[in-house]
């Protein structure tokens, strides 16, 4: 089942809606409101996606240094919004943005122990590249670096063909 969801621009006023999320997600390790606060600072391009009554059911951002490489920073789903696209849709407008920038590589970090979210990236050509042992504090849970190479497009902003 496919929930209908719209995107919007991630703006300090949706700080409040995601904090319940990142606290149920990822616990010890959830973002502080000044991590996000300093992301939407650095320009970094972040979505929530929203339902029809305008309720954050996810989030995700992605930041970087193009023509060479861009990050997803995090794709985070409410508990009760998850395995209806919602991920799906979030990662696909990253990977749009990451085509637009004419990035040649996304890269991504993602706990060891989180097979679904492994999968999810690997049907879009996401490949395990490395791990950082102990990476995820407090838990000292492991992530698997992937990473998704791209052609560049020739009709980006760093391309004067």
């Amino acid at each position: 089942m496919t929930t209908a969801v719209r995107l919007d621009p991630f703006r300090w006023w949706h700080i409040d809606d995601v904090l319940p999320i990142e606290a149920d997600l990822f616990g010890a390790e959830q973002w502080s409101p000044a991590m996000f606060w300093n992301e939407l600072a650095n320009g970094h391009h972040y979505r929530v996606a929203v339902d029809a009554d305008g309720s954050v059911l996810g989030y995700a951002g992605l930041a970087g240094a193009p023509p060479d490489e861009v990050w997803v920073q995090n794709i985070a789903v409410r508990r009760d919004a998850q395995r209806r696209g919602v991920g799906r849709a979030l990662l696909e407008e990253l990977l749009a943005e990451a085509a637009r920038r004419d990035a040649r590589s996304t890269l991504l970090e993602v706990a060891v122990d989180n097979a679904a979210a492994q999968r999810l990236y690997a049907t879009y050509g996401f490949e395990p590249i490395g791990v950082r042992r102990g990476y995820y504090q407090p838990s000292n849970t492991d992530a698997l670096v992937m990473r998704r190479d791209t052609e560049p497009t020739g009709d980006g902003p760093h391309d004067h063909g």
